[in-house]
């Protein structure tokens, strides 16, 4: 009726157009709202918000060394967020956030004129900090312009309601846990810690410039990429905080001329301090979990937000890494030049070959059908790589084959330090780089442990009543029973004329007495003795195990000299210590395993502990006072293996047990000699260094002063003897050093 009382048809067409427009809108809108173009969030969904969380792994003395996650986001309390930085966000991204209700249509209105009428790019999208809150919450999927127009009307709905349930510090709240910083980091604590190496809580007004800043354009102001860009977009930042009163005039200029100073630290699965302990933390995280599930409990390592608590201390690891990496770079360049040009990984082809046949590229390429000729010409073949060596990463043209020839010479390490009361692991080093090398010969491999295997055959011995002062003559026995079997010394023939006690025995590593030491024990009573060390590996019913054929876990060997040190009872390490919910409720504690009974008496003990000083001391490991000048008191054991294939040296402090083996994971590459590959000079230094950088640290004194206890006068009386006695004149007359003694193995 009203249309046809308008006589103008411009004004009644206009006006029809008009309602229609507006009909369309309203229809649009209402499709919207009842879910046509997609679901919208209900009021009791937008009430309980959770989102994923990162696991935080720390060390015992509460460093944050790394995260396990999806998405890298630590959410943390209102409380924590400083205000400089609540009015940085305020000031640059939503100045009348207090006094709309979620949409903020002035601005709104702004942008559509600047946009619409002026074609005004830099006008901004008008979006309010609930509204962003919105699309972090339920991102968007599609990119056309329909869709961006339904998603920002989907954001307006979210966002009132958002505000009818969360008050303005909540919607904060949620907001600055939940928003990206760009490389899959989300939150303002993941981003503080990322960039500045610091908790949110702890930010100067210009580095929350900074993060804020990112929120335009989170890779275009990155600034650890794009220092300039970001400079310029925190001093427009700060601008805007004095715009709008937070800060004095004085401060924004000095501010604005600060420089951008970043403490960049990604927590990057494969760098960082302790990769390797990381790795084995998350697997037995996995299998806790999985216990988990099966009581009824659901934990993600990956989204929970979980907190672990480990064993590790953070600053004995870093010097463990340097000590590491301060040898073994060293020791690796004598390595490659011991060999020269005539280098096995150069000059034999077949062994080449043979190792390139485990790789994946080979099998793929032989279940394709292909013969080995065409293989072999394939992997020839040269691409773009990244080599590494100890100082550098480096781009080169190089085939499969080169870079197994560049890769397989390199040495690798396995360190272990642990508190030989509790187990708690306090270094480990499972191998010489993550990222290139994921097997972890701490947890994962078992090698021949060498001479380090003979304390146990010593203790057996005691405890089967041979005395310290027994005496083993140093002569080469041929065993007619053993196919002619004859182990040696690294001695000269003159050792032939010797007889030694226990105690220099051990300490000297004579591997002709420790075969016979194990002969008058028995085997199976040295395999018992072990086994009540808490050495669980199959060992090998010979002789040779004496001389330590047997192939045990590093940790095994760790747990096992530790009971030289507690009382007697071998401990099993442990990493992790409690296990918190986001929320920091304990969800599990996990205490030591320690053996309930003694492996050997505390006489054997004693004895023991004395023996193994004589090594130091005096013996196969005396470089550690000689060269090091180090002082500690200290007990251990130098290793190495047939063809120089692995070196060990077990370091035992009251305090503390330390285990290190070098070697190379081609089983088939040994040492050139025994003077570079024995545990004294491949192993032995890694420890040597770490405990000098120990004994510069006086936090650590409690480890570095502690004091072996003083022996028993029974334990003295028990060692008092000569440690070598020569055969008398007539033996020594009718006894020819250069003829071998044959006679049979008495196994018992």
């Amino acid at each position: 009726m009203i249309l046809k009382k308008i006589k103008s048809p411009i004004l009644r067409y206009g006006l029809i157009a008009a309602l229609t427009f507006v009909g369309i809108v309203f229809l649009f809108l209402f499709s919207i709202y009842i879910g046509i173009w997609g679901k919208l969030p209900s009021k009791t969904e937008l009430s309980k918000l959770e989102y994923q969380k990162a696991s935080e792994v720390y060390t015992a003395d509460s460093v944050l060394i790394g995260k396990y996650y999806l998405f890298d986001r630590q959410p943390i309390a209102f409380e924590e967020f400083p205000e400089n930085l609540k009015n940085a966000l305020i000031s640059i991204e939503d100045e009348r956030f207090y006094s709309h209700s979620g949409v903020d249509y002035p601005s709104l209105f702004r942008v559509a004129i600047k946009s619409i009428l002026m074609q005004d790019q830099s006008s901004g999208g008008g979006s309010t900090i609930t509204q962003q809150l919105a699309k972090n919450l339920y991102p968007r999927k599609d990119r056309n312009k329909t869709n961006i127009a339904v998603d920002k009307i989907k954001e307006m709905f979210i966002a009132s309601r958002i505000e009818d349930l969360y008050n303005k510090d909540e919607v904060l709240y949620h907001y600055l846990n939940t928003v990206s910083f760009g490389d899959n980091t989300f939150g303002i604590e993941s981003a503080s810690l990322k960039f500045f190496n610091k908790k949110a809580r702890n930010l100067t007004t210009e580095e929350s410039a900074v993060l804020v800043g990112m929120l335009k354009a989170t890779y275009g102001y990155n600034p650890r990429i794009h220092t300039e860009n970001s400079l310029r977009r925190r001093n427009l930042v700060i601008n805007a905080m004095f715009k709008n009163e937070f800060i004095s005039e004085a401060e924004k200029d000095s501010i604005s001329n600060l420089p951008l100073e970043l403490d960049y630290r990604d927590f990057n699965y494969n760098d960082g301090l302790a990769p390797y302990f990381r790795e084995e933390v998350r697997k037995q995280l996995t299998k806790w979990s999985s216990d988990q599930k099966e009581k009824g409990n659901e934990y993600n390592i990956y989204t929970s937000g979980l907190k672990i608590y480990t064993t590790l201390d953070y600053k004995m690891q870093k010097m463990a890494e340097e000590a590491m990496v301060e040898h073994l770079s060293k020791l690796q360049n004598s390595f490659e030049k011991s060999y020269g040009k005539n280098a096995p990984w150069l000059k034999d082809k077949n062994l080449v070959i043979k190792v390139l046949k485990r790789t994946a590229s080979y099998r793929k390429l032989k279940e394709s059908g292909l013969s080995e000729d065409k293989i072999i010409d394939s992997l020839s073949k040269k691409k773009a790589m990244t080599f590494i060596d100890w100082n550098e990463e480096k781009q080169v043209e190089a085939s499969v084959i080169d870079s197994i020839q560049h890769y397989m010479k390199f040495l690798n390490t396995g360190s272990l330090g642990i508190d030989p009361n509790s187990g708690a692991v306090k270094t480990w080093i499972g191998g010489v780089n993550f990222k290139y090398y994921k097997y972890d010969h701490i947890s994962q491999s078992k090698r021949q442990v060498g001479s380090t295997f003979k304390p146990v055959v010593y203790t057996a011995a005691l405890e089967n009543g041979i005395t310290p002062c027994t005496y083993f003559s140093a002569e080469e026995v041929e065993y007619k029973n053993l196919k002619g079997w004859s182990p040696s010394n690294s001695g000269d023939k003159e050792e032939a004329y010797l007889n030694y006690s226990m105690e220099q025995a051990l300490s000297n590593s004579v591997n002709t007495v420790a075969v016979k030491v194990l002969e008058k024990t028995g085997v199976l009573n040295v395999i018992r003795q072990a086994n009540k060390m808490g050495i669980t590996a199959e060992l090998p019913e010979e002789p040779s195990l004496a001389l330590g054929t047997g192939e045990i876990k590093l940790s095994e060997m760790a747990g096992a000299y530790a009971s030289f040190v507690n009382n007697g009872k071998h401990v099993t390490p442990f990493l992790i210590n409690r296990i918190e919910n986001s929320k920091d409720s304990i969800l599990e504690v996990f205490k030591p395993e320690i053996a309930e009974k003694e492996a050997f008496s505390d006489e054997t003990r004693q004895i023991m502990i004395e023996m193994m000083k004589a090594t130091i001391n005096s013996g196969t490991a005396s470089r550690i006072r000689n060269s090091y000048n180090i002082k500690n008191d200290i007990a251990g054991k130098t290793g190495t293996t047939q063809n120089n294939k692995d070196a060990w040296f077990v370091g035992i402090t009251p305090k503390l047990v330390h285990i290190t083996w070098v070697g190379l994971d081609n089983h088939e590459l040994g040492f050139k000699s025994t003077s570079l590959g024995q545990g004294a000079n491949a192993a032995l230094p890694m420890f040597a260094l770490f405990l000098q950088k120990l004994n510069k640290d006086k936090n650590y004194n409690a480890i570095t002063n502690a004091k072996f206890e003083k022996p028993t006068d029974e334990v003295l009386s028990l060692l008092d003897c000569e440690p070598i006695k020569k055969d008398g004149f007539l033996k020594r007359l009718f006894k020819n050093p250069n003829k071998k003694k044959s006679r049979k193995f008495d196994s018992n």
